[in-house]
């Protein structure tokens, strides 16, 4: 590594107006928006009106997310580049969302994707699918609110002690609650184009940077990395078998498959995404070409941790141009270098990139949650006591504010709990998900291909799959048992159990014939 500890340089004048400019630029956008929101279908489809390539671009933003701009460089500089063939799932899951998936759901008419589980099975489902996605996104997209938080409390205070990540971590739950509110879906299709742009752009200054300052052609780097000191860095293809590897080419194939499945199929998170265009054949199309366009942007952020790995750990090539700093914590190796020898001006370019990542992911979030909060619970509990529901705008917003609040609490939660489990950053975001889109995935897959299934046999199949995820967890495994389920094999073992529990119930009391509604 390199030599002696150095401080993290001032966040300059120049670094604050551009990274200020660009979070007003969102802020900006959310409000111009939020002049042509009239009611909640508007304020959380945006009148299924939005074109397919936003769309795409939307969900590619929200896919990647901190997630990928922290945790994907950590993975390959102390890895290889194997997390990549996960992408192989995804392609296989983005074609069975896109053909089996969202045809049906988008006929259906409903605000939310949990609608189509009410048609199907009755009210209590859709609310418990509800509630069960909330749990889960609160989980997973805290997580990644808290990577994020990771590089602004290094640049805030060159440090990533708890206090100072809990600041960050409000810092950025209330900006972005406050576009999202003015907003809604609109806003955070739009601003994810431009998010992902500067996502994109920054990766590739970082890459372009790296070479210049790396003294060496690049056959000597990739011989170098050839023949790094654990191994091949550039392997991708991992032949081994066993439950507890991560990425192997049998998990990206099979347990890959059912966590982008899930991801692409019954997040609304994602899938709200889906039912904004004017037609299920362009959400599917939309869905597709977000899966193929994400390949090349994570391999991206891979050769970055690739490229840090020469910068920081091999001192004997870079000579004389070995940084002055070392990483003592792999979690912040990407933000440290962007703070550490970029120039002003381009250092808070850098930071816009990650707040970019952070948003597109966070507003997503609480749009998601915010509509289905109104349209699976408070609507038809207002319907419940005769009151009206039209122009509920003032209420959708009010949603979207209360979300971001409980998601920045989580994100907060996160802080702590991600220190206990010092599990890799992606690993982390991803095996938190599984407590609640594993189930879903099950009941879905019930409502979608059977005639079986009704509320009690839903209601129970969220309640195992919940537990199966438990009790697959590192640490409520037996030492003595000597066992351990890498986090992508979780969603193999429970979104089956899910699936036999909920087709368990006879289709009596509910409506598994009902025609989807055309518009």
């Amino acid at each position: 590594m390199g030599g002696m500890n150095a401080p993290l340089p001032v966040f300059g004048f120049l670094d604050w107006l551009v990274l200020l400019g660009y979070m007003a630029l969102m802020v900006g956008i959310g409000v111009a928006v939020s002049r042509k929101q009239r009611d909640t279908e508007g304020f959380f489809l945006g009148n299924r009106a939005m074109p397919a390539w936003a769309v795409a671009l939307s969900v590619l933003a929200t896919s990647l997310s901190a997630a990928t701009f922290i945790g994907v460089p950590q993975i390959a500089y102390g890895g290889d580049l194997t997390y990549l063939v996960l992408n192989l799932g995804g392609i296989i899951a983005a074609f069975i969302v896109a053909f089996l998936f969202i045809p049906p759901i988008y006929r259906s008419g409903t605000t939310t994707i949990y609608g189509y589980l009410g048609q199907r099975f009755g009210a209590p489902s859709s609310m418990a699918a509800s509630v069960m996605f909330l749990f889960g996104r609160l989980l997973a997209s805290g997580a990644r609110l808290y990577m994020a938080a990771i590089a602004f409390s290094l640049m805030l205070h060159g440090d990533i002690g708890m206090v100072h990540l809990l600041a960050a971590v409000l810092l950025l739950g209330v900006i972005g609650t406050l576009y999202t509110a003015f907003g809604g879906i609109k806003a955070v299709i739009w601003t994810d184009v431009v998010q992902i742009g500067v996502v994109t752009f920054v990766a590739g200054l970082s890459v372009w940077l790296l070479l210049k300052a790396i003294p060496l052609s690049m056959g000597e780097i990739i011989t170098a990395l050839q023949h790094a000191d654990g191994g091949s860095k550039l392997r991708v293809i991992d032949p081994r078998l066993g439950w507890n590897l991560e990425y192997t080419l049998f998990s990206g194939l099979v347990a890959g498959t059912f966590v982008s499945t899930a991801c692409y199929g019954v997040d609304h998170d994602l899938a709200q995404r889906m039912m904004t265009v004017k037609s299920p054949w362009r959400g599917g199309a939309a869905m597709v070409a977000s899966t193929f366009l994400a390949i090349p942007v994570v391999l991206l952020f891979m050769v970055i941790g690739l490229l840090l790995y020469i910068y920081y750990d091999r001192p004997d090539l870079m000579g004389d141009r070995a940084p002055l700093d070392l990483i003592d914590d792999t979690r912040k190796v990407y933000p440290q270098y962007l703070l550490s020898h970029l120039p002003t001006g381009l250092r808070g370019l850098s930071m816009a990139g990650l707040f970019a990542a952070a948003m597109s992911s966070f507003d997503s979030a609480i749009n998601a949650m915010a509509s289905t909060a109104m349209a699976d619970l408070y609507l038809p509990w207002r319907r419940t006591r005769g009151h009206a529901t039209d122009g509920a705008i003032r209420e959708s917003r009010a949603a979207v504010a209360m979300m971001g609040l409980l998601l920045t609490l989580f994100a907060a939660g996160a802080v702590w709990v991600q220190s206990v489990d010092g599990a890799s950053l992606i690993g982390f975001a991803l095996g938190v998900m599984a407590f609640a889109l594993a189930p879903l995935l099950g009941v879905f897959s019930t409502a979608l291909f059977t005639r079986r299934g009704n509320n009690g046999s839903v209601l129970a199949a969220f309640a195992m799959g919940i537990l199966c995820v438990l009790l697959l967890q590192p640490y409520m495994l037996p030492k003595w048992l000597d066992f351990t389920l890498g986090w992508p094999w979780v969603w193999v073992a429970a979104t089956p159990m899910s699936f036999l529990v909920c087709a368990m119930g006879a289709p009596k009391g509910c409506r598994p014939c009902v025609p989807p509604r055309t518009r």
